[in-house]
C-alpha cells in the first residue's frame, strides 16, 4: 500500500468517526496499527479538516449567534436542528457555548498539568467502546421515558452547558469513549430530551474546543521541529479527505437522528469492542 493511499485512508476514517458516536481516537489508533503511525502534526491537520467541516456546515449558525449581539433574530431554518430562538435566548445559547468551552478549557489544563495521557493499548479502548454503548442505550431509554411524561426539550439549560464541558475532557481522557456520544448523551440525561438539540448543542461548542486543542498541540509540534520532516503531499490528501467526508457523515447524522435512535451506532460499538476483546488475545 502507497503512502498516499494510507494517507488518503487514515483521513477518511478520522472524517466518519469525529463527530459519529463511534470514537475517531479508537478508530485511528487501531487503524495506524494497519496503515503505519502518523506524525502528530498529520493527526492535528485531519482532525482540523474535520473541525472545519463542521465550521462549514454551521456557518450561517454561527453567523446568527454572533448577530444576536447587534439585535437580530435568526430564522428556525438557519438551525440545523430548526430551533427558532429570540435575540435574548440567541445570546444566553451564547453564553452558555462559552461556559462549556471554559470547563472544558480549565479541566483540560488541569488533566495536562496532573500528567493524564491516552492509553494507546487496544484493549482499553475495545471496552471503552463496549461500555460506551450501554451508555448510550441507557440514555436514550431514560431520555425518551422523560420526553414521554413532559415533552420533547430542546432547551439547553446551564446544567447541561457544565455537564457537556466535563464531558468532553473526560472523553479526551479515555479513547473509545468519544466525544460527540459522550456530550451528546450527557445532555439527554440532563434534560434536553431532543437529540437534534443536544447535538446541535455538542458540535457548535466542540469547534472552539478543538480549534483550541489543534492549535495548542500545533504549537508543541512547531518548536519541536517536528514539521521540518512532514510528508506536506500525504498531508494534504488526508486533509481534503477528512474535510469531505466529515461533512457529508455530519449532514448525515443530522438528518438521521430527526427519526431514528442512536441505537444503531451503540450496537456497532458493541460488536466492534467485542472483536478487539477477542482478537487481541490471539495476537492479531
Amino acid at each position: 500500500m502507497t503512502d498516499l493511499i494510507a494517507a488518503l485512508l487514515l483521513g477518511i476514517i478520522e472524517g466518519i468517526t469525529e463527530f459519529l458516536p463511534i470514537s475517531s481516537t479508537g478508530h485511528l489508533l487501531i487503524a495506524e496499527r494497519w496503515l503505519g503511525h502518523r506524525s502528530d502534526l498529520f493527526n492535528i491537520s485531519i482532525q482540523a479538516g474535520a473541525i472545519l467541516a463542521v465550521v462549514l456546515i454551521y456557518r450561517q449558525r454561527l453567523w446568527d449567534l454572533a448577530m444576536s449581539f447587534t439585535g437580530r433574530p435568526a430564522p428556525a431554518e438557519h438551525s440545523p436542528a430548526h430551533i427558532a430562538l429570540t435575540v435574548p435566548e440567541e445570546r444566553d445559547y451564547t453564553f452558555k457555548l462559552a461556559a462549556a468551552f471554559g470547563v472544558t478549557a480549565v479541566l483540560g489544563v488541569v488533566v495536562k498539568k496532573l500528567g493524564f495521557e491516552l492509553p494507546d493499548q487496544v484493549t482499553p479502548i475495545a471496552w471503552a467502546l463496549v461500555l460506551g454503548g450501554v451508555w448510550m442505550i441507557a440514555a436514550e431509554h431514560f431520555a425518551a421515558k422523560r420526553a414521554a411524561v413532559m415533552g420533547e426539550r430542546t432547551r439547553i439549560t446551564w446544567t447541561v452547558a457544565i455537564l457537556v464541558g466535563i464531558a468532553q475532557v473526560v472523553a479526551g481522557v479515555f479513547p473509545g469513549t468519544s466525544r460527540s456520544g459522550a456530550t451528546i448523551f450527557i445532555a439527554l440525561l440532563a434534560g434536553t430530551t431532543s437529540r437534534a438539540a443536544a447535538a446541535e448543542f455538542t458540535f457548535l461548542v466542540g469547534i472552539p474546543t478543538m480549534f483550541a486543542a489543534t492549535a495548542y498541540e500545533l504549537l508543541d509540534v512547531v518548536r519541536s521541529g517536528e514539521a521540518a520532516h512532514e510528508d506536506w503531499t500525504a498531508l494534504a490528501v488526508a486533509f481534503a479527505a477528512s474535510t469531505i467526508t466529515a461533512f457529508i457523515a455530519v449532514k448525515w447524522l443530522l438528518r438521521y437522528i430527526q427519526t431514528h435512535r442512536f441505537t444503531v451506532f451503540a450496537i456497532y460499538r458493541f460488536f466492534l469492542g467485542a472483536a478487539l476483546l477477542l482478537l487481541v488475545p490471539a495476537g492479531s
